[in-house]
């Protein structure tokens, strides 16, 4: 397989407390990467760091092989990273095809003629469409996580990161986000997603990273990953015998 993202020694702290420590992983073209960890173990954190809003104290983000590292987030989402985020942050008095209309023209630098149509597309895919002329405002919050993830979309990702998208969601609603998420996997879509619903992370993703204090503490087969001790001390704080 092809190394579409590396991370390589990430160093991150925030009023000399260390978020993120020598951290490094890989992801692979047309890979579902997902990452759990306890509150505060730096998940959004390196989110953060791979889509450019926040600059490392050290080590390097690659994309394609190219250094990212020091691009700004414009430019690295018109290379191909797109981002959601835990909370909707959609422009409220606007419609669900104009929020994502704006992806499509200021994420992607396309031209208003074919942004009309990069829009739709993006919420088709997110199965939004129905509710294309619908102000932000009142879509249901199943619906404005639809439109953060169609907003990405628009943008022409060739990574796609997600920050705790089921987050708040019913059972229900989680399982139709799954479907989705599912759908532009088979596209072949390379995801990093972070998330505590764990039932949807093993749903959807190849391979389970688990972090905690900002270091990779075990990455591989979800199942194994998830009923690993080293998971298991990190959540409820005791060892196995």
């Amino acid at each position: 397989m092809t190394t579409i993202l590396e991370i390589e020694g990430l160093r991150k702290s925030f009023g000399g407390v260390l978020v993120t420590d020598d951290l490094s992983v890989s992801l692979q073209k047309g890979e579902a990467l997902g990452v759990v960890g306890p509150n505060g173990a730096g998940k959004t954190t390196m989110l953060n760091l791979i889509g450019g809003a926040v600059r490392p104290d050290a080590g390097r983000v690659l994309f394609e092989g190219q250094d990212i590292t020091h691009l700004a987030r414009h430019e690295r989402c018109r290379r191909g990273l797109g981002r959601t985020y835990q909370v909707p942050r959609p422009f409220v008095g606007m419609t669900a095809f104009e929020n994502v209309l704006v992806g499509a023209t200021h994420g992607r630098g396309k031209s208003e003629r074919a942004s009309y149509q990069t829009a739709v597309d993006a919420l088709e895919r997110a199965d939004l469409l129905h509710h294309a002329n619908t102000v932000a405002g009142s879509l249901t919050l199943l619906d404005r996580k639809r439109l953060e993830l169609a907003r990405a979309l628009a943008t022409e990702p060739r990574v796609l990161l997600l920050d705790e998208i089921a987050g708040g969601l019913t059972e229900a609603e989680v399982n139709e986000l799954i479907e989705t998420i599912r759908a532009l996997r088979s596209e072949g879509m390379s995801i990093i997603w972070i998330e505590h619903i764990v039932h949807a992370l093993l749903a959807v993703v190849d391979r389970l990273m688990a972090i905690d204090f900002g270091k990779l503490l075990i990455e591989g087969d979800p199942h194994e990953v998830i009923c690993s001790p080293e998971v298991e001390y990190c959540y409820m704080g005791t060892e196995r015998v």
